[in-house]
């Protein structure tokens, strides 16, 4: 006797159920869209991007060693306004030497807790759907949503649903001295969260500033931060850019840091990646101009069953062009970090003179890295080098520092310590780089 159910819905295909559950991200995102007339071609366009497109899984060459399986059980709906949030959650962000300080929750800002009233005249800090001007609009569309790597599948879900955006603008030969901080706040409900922050940085020529992006949040429910930054930094303009992503046990965080960089422009960044249950930074630098300085300098410290994937991309295209990359990863417990770096020399980009090292500590011996450093090189006049080492703590360096009278635990934080801080003191910020020793020398030790 059959036992099937004529009524019952056919069961879907993994890449069917893929499909619909892009589909419902979508949806739910566009629900809660900042509904802005300018914008409405961009988020067309980005929904037409994600028609054509699945949900990725590990059978996609770029996303093989992270498994985004975890977030297909769980059906996220977009934050719908502003949550309240007590002041004493700052306190775990706090910066004294910020100039201007902008908070988001959950996506929105939060006028109350931000700070903007201390800025020289000319530079524009504050949220997107605060700015009225229409010349101001105009020139914000030619930038927003523009940058070469803004088109992939999570950049597009972002276009086409971010609440509100982060704007900092600095106008042409100006120099701030002081950092700005962009804070996004992760505050869960009842229900699974999906939150779309999203931040635009504009240098104009031969302007310079620091600013601060930090993703922080506390809980271990069910949480989804899919956040974009486009950087444009012009001709002879200067941005150091510190990220931290230090987010709940519960958070799946999926980032893009999109730069474009004019000639003779000089850009340094230090992303800093602690927290989330699994976590993907996408990083790339697009050198527009002959001249161009690129810096990134990461550090990836994780423990228990994280995993964290740093994928990044310096595509020169320029004469005279220099790029320096080191990313450091310290993986305690059953963690697993990720890191695929890739620097793009074509023809034109004669007398590129690019490193790339990828130094991974590993605390455990369940601990596991997959390291992919790779030189895409056309160009025959160049010095170009990369490397990638995974190693433990070095008995014998423990042994000598015992000898000196420290103990076995003292011992191996001090070499913990030691690997971090080549990236922390690259961060030009005080305050930031004592709260980050603190937490990175006290990881656990298996």
């Amino acid at each position: 006797m059959s036992t099937s159910n004529p009524g019952a819905a056919p069961k879907l295909s993994r890449q069917e159920q893929r499909n619909a559950y892009l589909r419902s991200l979508l949806k739910s995102a566009q629900s809660q869209s900042f509904k802005a007339l300018p914008l409405m071609q961009l988020r067309s366009q980005a929904a037409a991007i994600l028609a054509e497109h699945t949900f990725p899984s590990t059978q996609d060459e770029e996303w093989r060693f992270t498994d985004l399986k975890p977030m297909l059980s769980v059906p996220f709906e977009a934050a719908v306004g502003l949550s309240k949030v007590s002041p004493k959650l700052l306190a775990a962000v706090s910066m004294p030497e910020a100039t201007a300080r902008l908070v988001f929750v959950n996506g929105y800002y939060n006028a109350e807790l931000s700070t903007i009233d201390q800025l020289p005249a000319g530079v524009i800090v504050g949220n997107l759907a605060a700015l009225t001007d229409r010349e101001l609009e105009e020139q914000l569309s030619n930038r927003l949503a523009r940058s070469s790597s803004c088109h992939d599948i999570f950049s597009s879900l972002n276009t086409a649903g971010f609440q509100d955006a982060a704007v900092i603008w600095v106008p042409r030969g100006q120099v701030l001295e002081q950092p700005i901080q962009i804070v996004t706040l992760s505050v869960a409900d009842d229900e699974p969260l999906m939150a779309s922050p999203r931040c635009l940085i504009i240098a104009e020529a031969n302007s310079a500033l620091t600013f601060v992006e930090d993703f922080y949040g506390t809980h271990e429910r069910d949480y989804f931060t899919n956040s974009v930054t486009e950087i444009w930094v012009d001709d002879g303009a200067a941005v150091t850019h510190v990220r931290l992503q230090r987010e709940g046990a519960g958070t799946f965080h999926i980032g893009r840091t999109a730069i474009t960089q004019g000639r003779d422009s000089r850009y340094t960044t230090v992303p800093v990646t602690l927290g989330a249950q699994i976590s993907r930074h996408n990083l790339e630098v697009y050198q527009t101009g002959p001249q161009t300085d690129t810096n990134l300098y990461s550090l990836t410290a994780i423990a228990q069953s994280q995993l964290a994937d740093t994928h990044s991309l310096i595509a020169t295209n320029h004469p005279h062009g220099t790029a320096d990359q080191l990313h450091k990863t310290i993986v305690d417990d059953t963690a697993r970090a990720v890191f695929n770096g890739k620097v793009w020399v074509p023809k034109n980009a004669q007398l590129t003179n690019a490193s790339q090292l990828n130094r991974n500590l590993l605390l455990s011996r369940r601990a596991r890295v997959d390291t992919k450093p790779e030189l895409d090189i056309v160009a025959d006049n160049v010095k170009c080098a990369h490397g990638a080492t995974v190693s433990q703590l070095d008995t014998s360096e423990v042994f000598y520092l015992q000898s000196r009278g420290i103990s076995a635990e003292a011992a191996q934080r001090l070499l913990i310590y030691g690997f971090a801080m080549d990236i922390i003191d690259r961060i030009p910020i005080a305050s930031l780089k004592q709260s980050l020793t603190a937490n990175v020398t006290q990881r656990s030790l298996s």
